[in-house]
């Protein structure tokens, strides 16, 4: 690993943050745009749930993108319409407008998402690739507890467009970084081979410490041919049903429990103050989580870890729903079950990043994310509607945490040729890992 190809992996870690970020920028904004519009909480709940709409439709269409035009403009791209975004909920007097922002920002944060998944791929080793993967996943906690505690603090001394005006501000920041710092894959050039292909391919190998190439491989034949529809070609609909499936039942667990840890700590007699502590504590547990996956990835199988911390999922969040009115002991569970639950996310990425070959990585990764959004959006409701027809925390938790177990079971039957992602060769067969030197290449 070059210095630049970890620089360009930590930039995916930022980007991600963004993603995390954003999830909480709406909840620390809510009350204030409640206070100042005088709307009601039916209302509001309609508002939170536009962004991840937009992440949903982004990550489908945008993933797409990505494969045809390349990583780094998508990326650009999307920061793009995430600064616009977030700049113009400021200037919105009313819930429509606000959602349509709202909207615009998911679609720029969904498509932006399914690329630097295959940018942390593609520009890792194949040793490291599975924790550079992780490690890129770990922005969205990360992200989600500095982002808040930055806008918790803004909101003590100005308005909740402050929280947008930060968002923004950061966002814009990375667009240079990006532009000067992050190259286009070579995995892609070599993929697609668009006109200066030879040229680009040999700048960013020379920028990384490797030898230049005099040629590209030629590709096999059909294969400019090849569409973002393979992914439900015969070789590869099986994973990607079954990689979407579980991604989508295990994140109904993992919003079950970020988006009701903070009402449910309050309904139990605690103050809102001390619900913002124990969802921070949940999200610290989670960067710690999928830190520490990253790590075993490099000793164990990622498809067994990935299952383990499924079903460890399923247990703390079953704990959780039995943990006795005591805010140390519900920040140590939360914390918990925030590492295992977001250690399953990152186990799922790196499994996305292994599914899909180079010239569908960033669709599939989206189309897996988008369809996976699902989740997010009817977790809170199915949690909602078990609480109001009379189920007690226990049955609540435990009914959520089924998802992971859920997740785990359809994932044993992922079968695997390599436990690395696909890098195709110049007879266009599927191989394990990556040559040296110049193999980014040949």
């Amino acid at each position: 690993m070059s210095a630049l190809q970890i620089l360009v992996v930590a930039i995916t870690i930022g980007l991600n943050a963004l993603d995390g970020f954003d999830v909480l920028s709406i909840s620390y904004a809510s009350p204030g745009i409640a206070q100042e519009w005088g709307i009601d909480r039916a209302a509001l709940g309609i508002v939170l749930s536009m962004e991840l709409i937009g992440m949903a439709v982004g990550s489908v269409l945008l993933g797409g993108i990505a494969d045809k035009i390349g990583r780094r403009p998508t990326i650009l791209g999307c920061l793009v319409v995430m600064s616009i975004g977030m700049i113009m909920a400021t200037t919105t007097r009313g819930l429509v407008a606000l959602s349509i922002w709202r909207i615009v920002t998911g679609l720029g944060i969904g498509g932006m998402l399914a690329a630097i998944n295959a940018v942390a791929a593609e520009f890792s080793n194949s040793r490291r690739r599975h924790l550079s993967v992780s490690l890129m996943s770990i922005g969205y906690p990360l992200g989600a507890v500095v982002g808040g505690i930055a806008a918790a603090r803004l909101l003590q001394g100005h308005d909740w467009r402050a929280v947008f005006y930060f968002g923004f501000a950061v966002t814009a920041l990375l667009m240079p970084v990006v532009f000067f710092v992050v190259p286009e894959s070579v995995h892609w050039l070599v993929r697609r081979q668009p006109a200066g292909a030879l040229d680009a391919v040999n700048r960013t190998l020379g920028r990384m410490g490797h030898l230049s190439v005099a040629t590209l491989p030629p590709l096999a034949t059909g294969a400019r041919a090849r569409s973002i529809a393979d992914i439900f070609s015969p070789e590869l609909v099986v994973g990607t049903v079954i990689v979407t499936l579980a991604y989508f039942l295990h994140i109904t667990t993992f919003y079950f429990i970020v988006k009701w840890v903070p009402k449910i700590v309050v309904d139990l007699g605690f103050a809102a103050s001390s619900a913002a502590g124990v969802l921070v504590w949940t999200n610290v547990g989670g960067a710690l989580g999928g830190t520490v996956f990253g790590l075993l990835t490099q000793r164990f199988l990622v498809k067994r870890l990935t299952i383990a911390v499924l079903l460890a999922s399923t247990a703390m969040v079953t704990l959780f729903g039995r943990t006795p009115a005591d805010l140390s002991q519900l920040s140590f569970i939360c914390a918990v079950a925030g590492f295992c639950t977001n250690a399953g996310i990152v186990g799922l990425y790196a499994i996305i990043a292994q599914v899909f070959p180079t010239h569908v990585r960033a669709f599939g990764t989206g189309f897996t994310i988008g369809v996976g959004r699902g989740g997010s959006v009817l977790a809170p409701i199915i949690a909602g509607f078990l609480f109001a027809a009379g189920f007690a925390l226990p049955a609540v938790a435990l009914t959520m945490a089924l998802g992971s177990s859920l997740g785990a079971i359809v994932l044993l039957f992922l079968k695997f040729e390599t436990d690395q992602p696909r890098v195709e060769r110049e007879t266009g067969h599927v191989v394990p890992g990556q040559a040296s030197a110049a193999g980014h290449a040949i």
